[in-house]
């Protein structure tokens, strides 16, 4: 994991928010006032220098999308976390994502409220973040959309079980969770290169925005421990969004 430098870091930070949590020194930040997005880039540079940030306003004209995206996840253990940035749910090993021949192990899945990615400059009520990692360290994210409606079972149980203030993963006894019922049964996608969503920022990471939204009940957004987590879109500097 050392040799994995910026993106793999953060991701373990993320996923081990102790460890996170005892580097006293680590920049606080946040998505209002002086800690706010605008402020990022002061402490971390790649926030506000970087050429290829996410999220973005995904609009067309779009190129034709050429990969296959595959899940093949797992039903495991519900650890959930409130790293006091989001929810995020801990994934055991052994869920896959297949993007065309290439393998990548699913590590977590986290919530933005409103959606990060924007469509047609609309958000959505929320986005689901399932975040993987190949064996070359490679990122690939897939964004699952939300819009109020009807009542998403799956969430329910996250919720049920979530933290409602920043500290350690919970371990929910008895309990299973499958992210595969978190995935619209068409894939068909917008992708485009970006960043993390978060400080630092780091770039390299490739996104999959699903076209087919998923509900969640006004409660249950209501419910959400955190009124506003997401990050304004960024420019997009020339990059192409492929759609299929």
């Amino acid at each position: 994991m050392k040799r994995l430098l910026s993106v793999t870091a953060v991701l373990v930070a993320m996923t081990f928010p102790s460890a996170h949590a005892a580097d006293k020194a680590a920049p606080h930040w946040g998505y209002e006032g002086e800690t706010g997005p605008a402020a990022w880039g002061k402490e971390f540079p790649t926030c506000g220098l970087g050429k290829a940030q996410s999220p973005i306003d995904i609009k067309g004209p779009f190129e034709k999308a050429t990969q296959s995206i595959k899940p093949d996840y797992k039903e495991g253990a519900l650890k959930v976390v409130n790293n006091g940035h989001t929810i995020q749910v801990n994934v055991d090993p052994g869920s896959k994502l297949q993007i065309d021949k290439d393998s990548y192990e699913l590590l977590q899945f986290h919530f933005h409220r409103p959606s990060e990615e924007k469509i047609d400059g609309k958000p959505s009520a929320m986005v689901a973040h399932i975040v993987h990692k190949n064996a070359a360290g490679k990122l690939a994210v897939v964004g699952v959309l939300f819009n109020e409606g009807k009542e998403n079972a799956t969430l329910k149980t996250i919720w049920a079980a979530a933290p409602k203030a920043e500290g350690p993963e919970v371990v929910v006894q008895g309990a299973k969770i499958n992210p595969a019922s978190l995935i619209p049964k068409s894939l068909n996608y917008y992708s485009f290169e970006g960043s993390l969503t978060t400080p630092p920022c780091s770039e390299g990471v490739t996104f999959y925005i699903l076209k087919s939204p998923s509900t969640m009940a006004k409660a249950q957004i209501d419910a959400f421990p955190f009124k506003a987590n997401a990050r304004p879109v960024q420019p997009l500097n020339g990059r192409k969004i492929v759609a299929n």
